[in-house]
C-alpha cells in the first residue's frame, strides 16, 4: 500500500513539474516568435532561447517518468494498455520533445552565422522553432497515450470515474486542435487552439492534485490484489 501511495504522489508531482516547465518554455520562446526578424531576436536573446530549450527538456524528462512510475500499478489491471502508455507517452512523446530541443539549438547556431540577410531565412527559422507538422504529430502521439492511460484508470477505478472520464472526453477537442493546426485552419498556440486544449490541461492538474492528496482508491487496489492472494493461498 505504501508503494502505491508513493507512486501516486510521485506521478502527481511529475505532472506538475512537467506542466510548469511547459508553461515556462512558452514564456521564454513566444516573445521571440512575435519578432519580425526571428534570427536577429534569437541572436540578441540567445540565453532566452536556451532557457526555453531547457524548459522543454525538463518537461520531457518529467512527463516521460510518469508512465514509468505508473506502469507497475497499471499493469495489474491491463498490461497491454499499460505498456502502450509507456511506449507512446514515454518513448515516442519524449523523442518529439528532444527534436524540438535540437531544433531550438540549431536555430541559435543559425542566428550566429546568418549575418548578411537574416530576414530571408526567417521562414526557415520559424519552422525550426514552431513546426506545425511536429506539433500535430506530437498531439496524435500524446492523445493515443492519454486514451490508453485514462481507459485503464476508468476500468480500474483507481481514481473516481468522473475524473478519468473527464480525461477521456477531453482528449477529443485536444485531438481536433491538432488536426486543425496541421491543416492550417487555426494557428498553433492561438486562442482557439488553447481553448480546445484547455479541458485536458485542467484535468491533468486536477488529477495531479488528487494523486498527491488522495492517492489511489484502496478499494480498487484491494480488489485487484485479492485474486492474486487467493490463487497464492490455493497453491
Amino acid at each position: 500500500m505504501n508503494t502505491y501511495r508513493k507512486n501516486a504522489a510521485l506521478t502527481g508531482v511529475l505532472y506538475i513539474i512537467g506542466t510548469i516547465a511547459g508553461i515556462l518554455s512558452v514564456v521564454f520562446t513566444n516573445p521571440l516568435l512575435d519578432s519580425s526578424d526571428l534570427l536577429t531576436a534569437v541572436s540578441e536573446n540567445g540565453n532566452q532561447l536556451i532557457l526555453g530549450a531547457l524548459s522543454i527538456l525538463t518537461m520531457a524528462l518529467a512527463l516521460a517518468m510518469v508512465p514509468v512510475v505508473m506502469f507497475p500499478v497499471l499493469r495489474s489491471f491491463n498490461e497491454v494498455l499499460a505498456l502502450g502508455y509507456v511506449v507512446f507517452r514515454g518513448a515516442l512523446e519524449t523523442s518529439f520533445y528532444f527534436v524540438s530541443v535540437i531544433s531550438s539549438l540549431l536555430l541559435l547556431t543559425m542566428s550566429q552565422v546568418a549575418v548578411i540577410d537574416s530576414s530571408a531565412l526567417h521562414p526557415i527559422a520559424i519552422e525550426l522553432l514552431e513546426t506545425k507538422l511536429l506539433s500535430s504529430l506530437l498531439t496524435i502521439v500524446f492523445i493515443l497515450g492519454a486514451l490508453m492511460f485514462y481507459t485503464v484508470l476508468y476500468q480500474s477505478k483507481l481514481v473516481p470515474r468522473w475524473l478519468s472520464g473527464w480525461g477521456l472526453i477531453a482528449t477529443l477537442p485536444y485531438l481536433v486542435a491538432g488536426f486543425l493546426v496541421l491543416f492550417g485552419i487555426i494557428e498553433h498556440m492561438s486562442a482557439i487552439d488553447s481553448a480546445l486544449r484547455a479541458a485536458l490541461g485542467i484535468q491533468e492538474m486536477v488529477l495531479a492534485l488528487w494523486l498527491i492528496v488522495k492517492g489511489f482508491d484502496p478499494i480498487a487496489i484491494h480488489a485487484d490484489s485479492a485474486p492474486a492472494a487467493y490463487e497464492l493461498k490455493m497453491t
